[in-house]
């Protein structure tokens, strides 16, 4: 049993698996799409580690690794709402597409009629970027002004009363630089040109600094300085603001289910059977997968009597109609609960052919690596949720904790500073990950997107793909906040730090760590579920089948009757040719 189970239950399912096609399959389309996701993955996780050494605020980038971070965050936030809304839409639409060659030859389609998957795609394209456009132009014209809150300060000078203009009498007071004149360039009036201002003009600090410092007093109160953010700048708040949502909760289930998992790998990896046990799990996995071919028979009738009685299917629609909407649900929590009977059943067949027919080709030491990783995991979720209770969150902060263990690192070897952000920022996606997948599989909401070596399907690339882009904003601007002290130069900082932190409307999630609060309560509510109910269950096969049997009994009508004939042949049908899946 394997990827090809659920496809061989459904071949005429185009709506939902009929092109959920490995990545063997349509290599162009393929190869096109992990290009595109390796460029994106390797364009935007190189800032992530890099943020806090390279690039500042200054006028001068060579002072400061020599890189124009203010491009390239601008580039960053613009590269992310592409992704998000145009290239992974576009490829999802075309690799979705049916080209009319699908059912071609079968009673549901006779007449092949080729369509254009390019055209089909591209219609659906403009009709997400219009939506998008008019969505974010209104945001931006509403939304796009910063409240930055400044103190003033001022120098009284010796005489208390400030230098006012500088004279021949008190420039000795003061610190100036005069700016140096271009001797061959003129400009069209006569004046002066001046050469940009350079580090060699400015003297050293001495005594008169210090003394003038001392009597620098500051303004009562504050005074907010409100200014317009660039385009780049508020499309980087609002993905932020956007994938928060997200983040803090899939993030949050992420923090505690990866190094449960990784554990639990370790201690339920395949073992050595005696006969008996080796003749029970036979028998077990038999049954399951009798159950489910089953299931999947019944599922399949379903359809086909619908398409017979000119019936379309409930499942992804929307209807004013009370009993509409409860039959799309439960149609759709059948086949969620059967998808993920089925992934579970995969992997148990996984770890009885690791130890029965594939045991020369199982790697024994991959659960010993997963328990090293989940060790590893499990000190690193700790230390995230220490570093954002102690930091993150009080203002001022209680200890600097990770900042200070970066900079001791960048006072010796700095690259071992950089690759400790790297390892605590990629950990959080991953994390966000592993949390869209746990609850999934637990709750039954959406389907479950898998990623397996040889077995991933397009569409869980590209979902993956997405959700890593989604995560992306909000993690680097949880990161920025966390090791602000390390990172207190960089671009980043200033533009998440100030920009926008003070931003109309979303300033108020920001400000009060509304997302932060609600990431860690997820992280806690989800260690208390998981030390209650550490592994996935199975959906129950009997409630499956009773369901499917009750809808199909309560949808009664002339329609279910004049379908009853054809559906009894394409079940006899169905059990004759599925009767070589049944055996392992």
């Amino acid at each position: 049993m394997d990827e090809s189970f659920f496809d061989g239950m459904f071949p005429g399912s185009a709506s939902t698996v009929g092109r959920c096609r490995p990545l063997a399959f349509d290599r162009r389309t393929v190869s096109l799409t992990q290009f595109y996701t390796i460029l994106y993955l390797f364009y935007h996780i190189l800032p992530l580690v890099h943020a806090p050494t390279l690039g500042c605020a200054g006028f001068d980038t060579a002072i400061c690794g020599g890189l124009n971070m203010n491009a390239y965050w601008e580039a960053i936030f613009w590269v992310v709402p592409v992704w998000t809304f145009l290239m992974i839409p576009f490829m999802t639409f075309y690799y979705e597409a049916d080209d009319g060659t699908l059912m071609a030859g079968t009673a549901y389609a006779p007449n092949v009629v080729k369509k254009s998957r390019l055209c089909q795609a591209l219609c659906y394209e403009i009709f997400v970027v219009i939506l998008v456009g008019l969505i974010m132009g209104i945001f931006y014209a509403t939304l796009s002004t910063s409240h930055i809150p400044v103190q003033e300060y001022f120098g009284l000078g010796q005489n208390g009363q400030g230098i006012g203009r500088i004279t021949t009498t008190n420039q000795n007071l003061l610190r100036f630089v005069i700016p140096r004149v271009n001797e061959t360039i003129k400009q069209a009036n006569g004046t002066d040109v001046y050469l940009p201002m350079e580090l060699n003009q400015l003297d050293n600090w001495d005594a008169r600094d210090t003394a003038w410092l001392n009597t620098v007093k500051a303004k009562d109160g504050t005074d907010t300085i409100s200014l317009t953010v660039s385009v780049a700048t508020f499309w980087g708040g609002l993905m932020a603001w956007f994938g928060w949502f997200v983040f803090c909760i899939f993030g949050g289930i992420g923090l505690t289910a990866m190094p449960l998992d990784l554990i639990l790998a370790f201690k339920n990896r395949p073992k050595h059977m005696d006969a008996v046990e080796f003749a029970e799990a036979q028998v077990s996995l038999r049954e399951r997968t009798n159950e489910l071919v089953e299931i999947g028979e019944m599922i399949k009738i379903e359809r086909d009597e619908k398409e017979q009685a000119g019936m379309t299917s409930n499942f992804g629609t929307w209807s004013m109609d009370r009993d509409t909407r409860k039959a799309a649900k439960d149609e759709k929590q059948a086949l969620l609960g059967f998808k993920q009977a089925v992934y579970l059943l995969e992997k148990d067949v996984e770890d009885f052919q690791a130890v029965a027919t594939n045991y020369e080709n199982y790697n024994p030491l991959i659960p010993y690596f997963c328990l090293l990783l989940g060790i590893i995991a499990i000190v690193v979720s700790f230390i995230w949720f220490i570093q954002i209770i102690v930091y993150v969150i009080p203002n001022p902060p209680l200890t600097p904790l990770l900042n200070s263990y970066f900079k001791w690192f960048d006072s010796w070897f700095p690259l071992f500073g950089v690759l400790s952000v790297a390892l605590f920022t990629v950990y959080l996606l991953l994390c966000g990950l592993k949390g869209c997948f746990k609850f999934g599989l637990r709750f039954l909401f959406f389907q479950i997107h898998p990623m397996k070596v040889g077995k991933t399907y397009m569409s869980s690339f590209l979902f993956n793909t997405g959700l890593v882009i989604l995560c992306a904003m909000p993690v680097v601007q949880l990161c920025q906040d966390a090791f602000a002290d390390y990172a207190a130069f960089a671009n980043i900082r200033q533009i998440f730090g100030v920009q926008i932190y003070y931003l109309t409307f979303f300033g108020v999630f920001w400000q009060n760590n509304i997302f932060v609060y609600v990431f860690l309560v997820i992280s806690i509510l989800t260690a208390l579920y998981l030390w209650c109910k550490p592994r996935d269950q199975s959906a129950n096969p009997e409630a499956l089948r009773d369901r499917l049997r009750s809808r199909k009994a309560g949808a009664g009508g002339d329609a279910g009757a004049s379908a009853s004939s054809g559906g009894n042949g394409a079940s006899q049908s169905m059990r004759q040719s599925s009767r070589s899946s049944r055996e392992i």
